[in-house]
């Protein structure tokens, strides 16, 4: 069994892997690179091997930086099947139409603005593109495990990130694979903890925290309360960059838990992203899979996805109308990293505002706007604007979808054998930080994956 290294090594982003076992090619996530402009560009380069050569490919959950690719793999020649866990199925098109349209968007964009005589831009894929990817797409339960070649076994198992997450097990060759995808916290809301694994022989190690501990869950509920509270008394909104998948959920539920502590029906609150509406229409199919507190909240009075007070917005004028609105209004909008989406229109007009009070509740990664923000910039540029930033900004770190390095630390402890680790999807500073670590409680081999690189086991 062997395993080529090509995206998400040495970065969080853009997570894609290759095995080769049994005599077949299977690729591990196909995700897109975001950040900067440079990265994001690059998202158009060919593939580092031929698309047409993957026997398949193996989701290991939704969101974009691991299957963003997708319909660029099948317009290049991949023809096999594409295999997801049930709700990650359901959540792959809601998430490749938006990023089609986008791209549809922006080609569009910037072919009204180009010079007589330069070449059109084209789109990195199309609409009609991710139809085409989405009838390769098969799905699997949780749990199940299936031959899905000769020789060949594949079996998911819950990650605790977002719903439908997995952790992926192949077996072939006389060997076991695994492949954390992005594992998240004990306890998170909503979601069953990530699934502890008995045994495999090479570990594909996720590592975005790796170097990090979150604040404590409680602490940051409660900082949550304050910073909604200090809002109030200064008179404006709370702007918060969420991804649709899995943030904007685990904010509704914090609302709806706190409903009378927070005095949360004094706030106007808008969920401005027509893709986290039909998310939450996801989730509301899938309550079998929630851990047992979460579906006994969606049966009490304060459903998260239906509360009194909530407004989500579809279309384009109804999320303006939301900038008219100086204060009172708790604004959700995507994308998390403040790197594009609606959020960016209500950033270019609220962050002048000295009222104003933006929430970051995930990671930012390096050359976004929301990294800017959180690291104290006084000036930002948004549509070719200067924009002074004089709002709040508040960095909430127990929010994150992802374990940190004690979570990482704890969840490797459950093989019965400590296996060989690859660290993948982390910057360099916390990989070798959890390296370090595990090298140190467990005595494993621990390397760092990059670009080109393979492992044999």
């Amino acid at each position: 069994m062997q395993v080529d290294f090509h995206g998400a090594a040495g970065q969080v982003t853009g997570s894609m892997h290759v095995v080769e076992v049994g005599g077949k090619r299977l690729l591990l996530d196909c995700g897109m690179l975001q950040g900067s402009r440079e990265a994001e560009l690059s998202n158009f380069d060919s593939f580092p091997f031929d698309p047409a050569s993957i026997d398949a490919v193996i989701l290991s959950h939704a969101h974009i930086d691991h299957v963003g690719r997708l319909p660029l793999l099948t317009d290049r020649g991949f023809k096999g099947p594409i295999l997801a866990q049930e709700a990650t199925a359901e959540l792959l098109p809601i998430m490749l139409l938006d990023s089609a349209s986008l791209q549809e968007s922006d080609a569009e964009r910037s072919n009204r603005k180009r010079k007589p005589g330069t070449p059109e831009i084209r789109p990195l894929y199309t609409r009609e593109s991710v139809a085409r990817a989405m009838l390769q797409v098969r799905t699997l339960k949780y749990d199940l495990r299936i031959s899905i070649f000769p020789g060949v076994d594949l079996q998911f198992r819950d990650a605790g990130h977002i719903l439908g997450s997995s952790t992926v097990t192949v077996q072939g060759d006389g060997k076991v694979l695994v492949y954390t995808g992005d594992l998240g916290q004990k306890n998170t809301p909503i979601l069953r903890d990530p699934e502890p694994i008995p045994k495999a022989d090479l570990l594909l190690m996720e590592s975005t925290y790796g170097n990090r501990l979150h604040k404590d869950r409680e602490t940051t509920i409660a900082e949550i309360g304050r910073i909604l509270d200090a809002a109030w008394r200064n008179g404006g909104n709370v702007l918060i960059p969420a991804f649709a998948v899995g943030r904007s959920q685990e904010l509704l539920y914090w609302f709806a838990q706190n409903w009378n502590e927070w005095n949360m029906s004094r706030w106007k609150i808008v969920l401005d992203s027509p893709m986290a509406a039909k998310v939450v229409r996801v989730y509301d199919k899938h309550h079998a899979i929630f851990d047992e507190a979460a579906q006994k909240v969606m049966q009490g009075s304060q459903n998260p996805f239906r509360l009194p007070n909530l407004l989500i917005t579809q279309t384009v004028d109804e999320s303006k109308s939301v900038n008219a609105m100086t204060s009172g209004v708790i604004i959700i909008a995507g994308n998390g990293m403040a790197s594009g989406g609606r959020i960016i229109h209500h950033l270019r007009r609220q962050l002048e505002r000295p009222q104003s009070h933006v929430m970051f509740v995930g990671y930012q990664a390096q050359g976004t706007l929301g990294r800017r923000l959180v690291d104290g910039a006084q000036w930002v540029r948004i549509d070719r604007a200067n924009v002074r930033v004089n709002a709040r900004i508040h960095t909430v770190g127990g929010l994150s979808a992802h374990a940190d390095q004690a979570g990482l630390m704890d969840w490797y402890g459950g093989f019965k054998e400590p296996p060989r680790v690859v660290l993948v999807h982390g910057e360099d500073v916390a990989r070798e930080a959890l390296a370090g670590e595990l090298s140190l409680k467990y005595g494993v081999d621990v390397d760092l994956a990059y670009p080109g690189e393979s492992v044999t086991v």
